[in-house]
């Protein structure tokens, strides 16, 4: 007797320690306005979550949950964590970041920025947010401090007019800015 074959579905392992390389996948929302001296940026402080506490970060971001675009995460994060909706997204760069070490530390963040959407930015969730404030983002260099620092390299392309479809973060200890590899050029 002979088994039916097997299809390629039924042989994608669900399991992490599969041997396959991992990513983490997460979408970013950066909320812009204009503000007396410019494009402002809204800006919330992480806390209570286990990463990063204690720094300046988008106002809504996530990891993206299974079946969800990264699209339709933005619009999840920005709902839930500052109670807006209705955000008309503008993709910024795909980043590719890892710190060298676990597979968790292998990510891939979707960036967005949104000059309009419904409702007025507030914290949803006290317990992972100290506060939000909006910020001069030509004047990243009196943003408040700490700010994430990958989060800061998207910051600082886009003020600067340079962001690109994708970017790296970390696999060079020397780079601080989110950048497009080099023509030609292997990470």
């Amino acid at each position: 007797m002979t088994t039916p074959a097997t299809s390629p579905v039924d042989t994608v392992s669900t399991d992490p320690h599969h041997g396959r390389f991992v990513v983490v996948p997460a979408a970013y929302v950066f909320l812009l306005r204009q503000g007396e001296t410019g494009v402002e940026v809204l800006l919330q402080l992480r806390r209570g979550t286990g990463y990063m506490d204690g720094h300046w970060a988008a106002a809504a971001a996530g990891h993206v949950e299974r079946g969800e675009t990264a699209y339709d995460a933005a619009h999840r994060e920005a709902r839930e964590e500052i109670g807006v909706g209705d955000l008309d997204l503008e993709f910024v760069t795909a980043m590719h970041r890892t710190r060298g070490g676990e597979p968790i530390d292998e990510r891939i963040d979707f960036f967005f920025t949104a000059s309009t959407w419904s409702g007025e930015p507030r914290v949803v969730e006290p317990e992972k947010s100290a506060g939000l404030r909006w910020c001069a983002l030509d004047g990243l260099d009196a943003l408040p401090d700490p700010v994430v620092p990958h989060e800061l390299a998207v910051l600082e392309s886009l003020r600067r007019g340079t962001t690109s479809p994708y970017s790296t973060f970390g696999f060079d200890a020397a780079t601080r800015t989110a950048q497009a590899p080099e023509e030609g050029r292997s990470r």
